[in-house]
């Protein structure tokens, strides 16, 4: 799924977000009353959408809407100043005495300032990563088109105004970036292309309808429109032709920093020897197996063969959609009539292709209203189909992991009981802040959690063709532990390194492996899908020692 910044949600929150997918949170969608705290918190959200006003638009606040983001120097000088008078009074608030809630969300917010307080000085992203302000154009704008929350001509009015920051948004990444790793760039420069596209294309088609009889509307988005356009096709140019030749940087943040981020993100502090050495441990359980399940489904073949065999039923580019879409009833079913979870809504989310300014290596992901969103219901499963500009090969590798057996599988994960329920709970959580910060090995252990337990429970009618491709994507998480550490903290290259070991250690096709140790350049602590599924385990295991036989 797309790295969405800003969005924590630390362990001591994990028990009421789990709680809360079972039905049981405490506390239900009744807020607290306001306290000192309550208020600092209002002000921290006030002043990080401000800073951000396409995520206050995610979060569903809509006083954002006409306003896009500000990358300038001075701008992020003055956030990390911001973030810093915020943390003194933070630490003012948690020297007194805060209830239970408030020093749990305390906690949650100490982390995501923090955190955003490394990027900024330390990791330095919006001075090595141009991927950000080549995304943020058609995330923003999109953000406004998709969802149903107000009359279309007042959105496209919305969209207008945003369009007009978005020259600048490009000028910053001219002026800000400098020497970043290839990697980086070759994304940037696929999401820009990409958006050139989609402004002229999907941009101009929804504004056109939008519009109705309001001409003036039309006339004054479409002057915007035109020159945002150009703007992205001079910025993608620039990409290629200046930023390019000058990508030498290294991604590797070093292993202080990579524990750091650990703390402020998931509140995890294992020294990073035993964490991976953790991680390697599992990916030798999950192989072990890997290898047994093998044998049921390709007798007297390798492991290799058997997932070979797997993948060869995969679908073409043209059904791709259609073929995903055809899996989530039967996913949505099985939790009902295995009475897994409650499932509040009737409302399927929309599957559709991965709009190109959210191609940056995901394969498929879910794009759900916002906790303070109160109109609009629009969620979109997004599957991400092959490239125009891909050889024949290419385009094989990456179909072959949408095969038959594995699409129910990233249904699973994504929509039911995944990412897709986890937003039809997140208005039960008991706090602002926990509505609205979230974390990996939360939001991501759950959704690679409920693979795991759904084959446990016998989804796909225990085909072992399922469970291979069930293993088959822990392998994968597994490697996503071990290679983004040692791409971070011991020089592990993705060209070579990574994208050998998702071959080897996992069993993924060349260019797929690439793509995953592309993703750990920019994702450093993606191990929080099986860190997190570990969590949800021990969770579940205390819970039914506390509960014995009940």
């Amino acid at each position: 799924m797309p790295v969405m910044p800003f969005r924590r949600l630390t362990a001591a929150a994990v028990l009421c977000g789990v709680i809360a997918v079972a039905g049981a949170c405490t506390g239900g969608s009744k807020e607290a009353a306001p306290t000192a705290f309550a208020s600092f918190a209002d002000s921290y959200f006030d002043s990080l959408y401000a800073f951000a006003p396409s995520q206050g638009t995610a979060a569903g606040f809509h006083q954002y809407d006409a306003r896009i983001e500000d990358f300038s120097a001075g701008r992020e000088r003055a956030r990390a100043a911001t973030l810093k008078a915020q943390l003194a009074r933070l630490d003012t608030l948690r020297s007194g005495t805060l209830a239970l809630d408030d020093s749990i969300d305390a906690s949650m917010i100490d982390g995501a300032i923090r955190s955003e307080l490394q990027d900024i000085e330390v990791v330095r992203s919006w001075q090595k990563n141009p991927m950000g302000y080549a995304g943020l154009a058609g995330s923003a704008v999109d953000l406004l088109m998709k969802r149903n929350f107000a009359p279309p001509v007042e959105r496209l009015k919305s969209v207008t105004s945003r369009l007009r920051g978005i020259p600048a948004v490009l000028d910053a990444m001219r002026a800000n970036v400098e020497n970043p790793p290839k990697e980086f760039t070759d994304l940037a420069i696929q999401i820009a292309d990409g958006s050139v596209g989609f402004f002229k294309g999907d941009v101009a088609k929804w504004a056109k309808e939008s519009a109705g009889a309001d001409t003036a509307a039309l006339r004054e988005f479409t002057a915007v429109n035109d020159s945002v356009a150009a703007a992205m096709q001079s910025a993608a140019a620039w990409l290629k032709k200046d930023l390019k030749p000058r990508s030498r940087g290294s991604f590797a943040i070093g292993a202080k920093a990579f524990a750091d981020k650990l703390q402020y993100d998931e509140m995890v502090d294992i020294p990073l020897d035993r964490l991976l050495a953790l991680g390697e441990a599992n990916l030798t359980k999950d192989s072990i197996d890997f290898v047994a399940t093998a044998k049921l489904v390709a007798p007297g073949k390798t492991p290799q063969q058997a997932m070979a065999s797997l993948e060869s039923d995969h679908p073409t580019a043209a059904n791709l959609i259609e073929k995903a879409r055809a899996t989530v009833a039967g996913a949505r079913q099985f939790l009902i009539d295995k009475q897994i979870v409650d499932v509040p809504s009737d409302v399927l989310p929309i599957v559709m292709e991965t709009p190109p300014y959210a191609r940056n290596g995901s394969f498929a992901s879910m794009d759900s209203p916002g906790a303070y969103e109160t109109k609009a219901t629009e969620a979109f499963y997004y599957v991400t189909p092959p490239e125009k500009d891909w050889d024949a090969k290419h385009v094989e590798e990456h179909l072959r992991s949408f095969n038959s057996a594995e699409m129910p599988i990233t249904t699973v994960h994504e929509v039911y009981p995944g990412h897709y329920l986890q937003f039809l709970y997140a208005h039960q959580f008991p706090t602002k802040t926990r509505k609205l910060l979230a974390v990996g090995t939360n939001v991501e252990g759950w959704a690679h959690y409920g693979e795991q337990m759904m084959i446990e429970e016998g989804f796909e009618n225990h085909d072992p063709r399922a469970h291979l491709a069930q293993l088959g994507d822990a392998l994968l998480r597994d490697c996503r532990w071990v290679v983004g550490m040692k791409e971070h903290t011991q020089g592990l290259s993705v060209e070579d390194g990574g994208k050998e070991y998702f071959a080897k250690k996992c069993f993924q096709e060349p260019a797929n492996g690439f793509e995953e140790a592309r993703r750990g350049a920019y994702n450093p602590t993606y191990l929080y899908y099986t860190l997190g599924k570990l969590e949800m385990y021990k969770l579940r295991s205390d819970n039914q020692r506390a509960k014995g036989s009940a």
